[in-house]
């Protein structure tokens, strides 16, 4: 599947709820969802058909993997290898997107949005225990700190992002240290620290079908 590279405000208004996909502007009034919260396109107000359980279940999905920004394939993969894992599948599939590298890097204050936070690790700005680390799917673990690098410190959008990180706050299961631009985790994350409301066992549902 081709990366979408469309508006993404109308992605919310699809899943209608906020997927907080464009930073600091989805607290405010400009929302799209707050603006329009009706689904997109011509029929998008009219639309009245009843939703099958299987719609249900892609919907649920779809809202996931846009939250974190993934294609299918990348996403299907995830969730293989919470499958493969001791507990239950949902649970530990919602802990491994939370532990990807872009997304500590988005919690932790460092980037307004997950999309922003993707590109500072793509283009090399972040540390994981003082190595370079360019992949954003990259699994943090306990105890591991994530760290701007020095070089990178000024940049204008890493700045501004931490000056509004108190008004979003930093999960429990992260520790920040915004003085010396850097994170650690702390705990794994639960379920309780996702900011979009989420049924994940529907979704575990859809690929065991």
């Amino acid at each position: 599947m081709a990366k979408y590279s469309g508006p993404v405000c109308r992605l919310c208004r699809r899943e209608g709820v906020k997927l907080f996909l464009k930073g600091t502007r989805c607290m405010t009034e400009k929302c799209a969802i707050e603006r329009r919260s009706y689904a997109p396109g011509q029929h998008g107000q009219s639309r009245r058909a009843r939703v099958t359980e299987y719609g249900v279940q892609l919907r649920e999905k779809q809202k996931l993997r846009r939250v974190y920004g993934m294609q299918e394939r990348q996403f299907l993969g995830t969730f293989r290898s919470a499958e493969r894992q001791e507990g239950i599948t949902g649970e530990l599939l919602l802990s491994l997107l939370e532990r990807r590298l872009d997304n500590v890097v988005y919690r932790l204050g460092f980037a307004t949005s997950r999309s922003q936070a993707r590109q500072l690790v793509n283009h090399g700005h972040i540390t994981v225990n003082g190595r370079k680390t360019d992949i954003a799917s990259f699994t943090v673990k306990i105890d591991d700190v994530v760290e701007i690098r020095e070089k990178s410190r000024k940049i204008p959008t890493i700045q501004g992002a931490l000056e509004t990180v108190e008004g979003r706050g930093v999960p429990n299961w992260l520790d920040l240290e915004s003085g010396a631009f850097k994170g650690s985790i702390r705990a794994l994350p639960s379920k309780q620290d996702i900011d979009v409301l989420v049924n994940e066992q529907v979704v575990v549902e859809l690929y065991s079908r």
